[in-house]
């Protein structure tokens, strides 16, 4: 089977992640893939791609050039493309990229699955005009795939006429799972127990709720620290909230790191307090390491994830009354801990594992027609 695999770059991020995962997967079986970033200012790969997957880069085909009209030459660039390389399936990542993968592919007769990576409902990067280009869009793709059964939902009341629509989540990194359980804190060189917590610093991820909740707690769990991965806009704000309440030697901003499972495996559980999410992968593979995690009820994901707060504690948005229990919870009880996590970590491991998920898209190529390799 021969994939064109279309996103907007590989620059970093999660789809781009994910991007990589599923293209070195699909050629190690002995399929064909191309995975052609579409960005007009090419960039670089930062992940590991297999020297088997093909990585064209639209900037560098003949007529997707710049000017007033970069946009409609890059999707003639595209459509060129496709003609010529005649792919038995198109995959693509993201809205902006959906659309125009829909549109190079109009007339082509090749299966085209569109992926959105964000829950619609609280995208923030959809403008109004390429809202309705998709809703015009969508019904056109020969499937939709979102990555939770909430966005499916949202996908079913907003966008009924698409034609198939399927649920696909992140697979859990091979290399993620190949790491034994339990973790053992106490081999680590961690001199107190530490609640992590990781995403970039911006107000959706409301790290500000987080740093009271823990400021609150302080007192009666002397020992604890928290510890926030991530770089972006609210540093300052946040590091100011710090220092007003005087949690300086208690609460950290980490900045970003190279090494993300490293940093979480130093963690004794994991927090997330977003106000949305699209697909977690923080909170995902903090459970898959093992770590005991609480997690806001967020649109999209943590639900699901967490089998309805069977294998972590899950609070209502917004409460942090709420969240301030379960973190007290987590931070008193050892046995709670242990349990937490292993529960977790056995449970996402098998639903989310890359057999797993590649199994959901083997069995949507089949419905569209397409034989994967053997």
């Amino acid at each position: 089977m021969k994939i064109l695999f279309l996103l907007s770059s590989m620059h970093g991020g999660g789809a781009e992640r994910v991007a990589a995962t599923l293209a070195n997967a699909w050629t190690s079986r002995g399929d064909d893939v191309v995975l052609m970033p579409t960005y007009s200012g090419r960039g670089e790969c930062v992940y590991e791609v297999s020297g088997s997957v093909r990585m064209v880069w639209l900037a560098d085909q003949r007529g997707a050039g710049s000017g007033p009209l970069r946009g409609l030459r890059r999707l003639c660039a595209l459509r060129r493309f496709i003609r010529r390389e005649k792919p038995d399936v198109i995959v693509s990542f993201l809205t902006n990229v959906n659309v125009a993968a829909v549109l190079a592919s109009l007339g082509s007769r090749i299966p085209v699955i569109v992926c959105e990576r964000t829950h619609p409902a609280a995208g923030h990067n959809v403008s109004p005009t390429l809202a309705r280009v998709r809703r015009w869009c969508y019904p056109r793709a020969s499937a939709v795939t979102v990555q939770t059964e909430a966005a499916a939902d949202w996908m079913r009341q907003n966008l009924p006429a698409c034609r198939r629509l399927a649920v696909m989540p992140n697979p859990l990194p091979e290399a993620l799972l190949r790491r034994s359980l339990p973790l053992h804190p106490e081999t680590r060189e961690e001199p107190a127990p530490v609640l992590m917590a990781m995403g970039r610093l911006t107000r959706a991820k409301r790290f500000d709720l987080l740093i009271d909740c823990f400021a609150q707690l302080a007192l009666r769990y002397p020992a604890w620290r928290l510890r926030i991965w991530g770089e972006g806009p609210l540093r300052p704000a946040l590091q100011e909230q710090i220092d007003s309440l005087g949690m300086g030697s208690r609460v950290e901003l980490a900045g970003r790191t190279s090494q993300p499972w490293d940093a979480l495996a130093e963690g004794d559980a994991f927090v997330l307090s977003s106000e949305v999410e699209g697909f977690p992968n923080a909170l995902l593979e903090a459970m898959a390491l093992g770590l005991p995690c609480v997690t806001v009820d967020c649109p999209s994901g943590p639900a699901e994830m967490t089998r309805q707060g069977e294998d972590a504690l899950l609070v209502p948005p917004g409460d942090s009354q709420a969240l301030e229990a379960a973190l007290a919870r987590v931070m008193a009880d050892a046995s709670l801990r242990e349990t937490l996590g292993l529960q977790g970590a056995r449970q996402v491991r098998e639903r989310y594992s890359l057999e797993a998920v590649l199994a959901r898209w083997d069995a949507l190529f089949a419905e569209l027609g397409v034989v994967a390799a053997a």
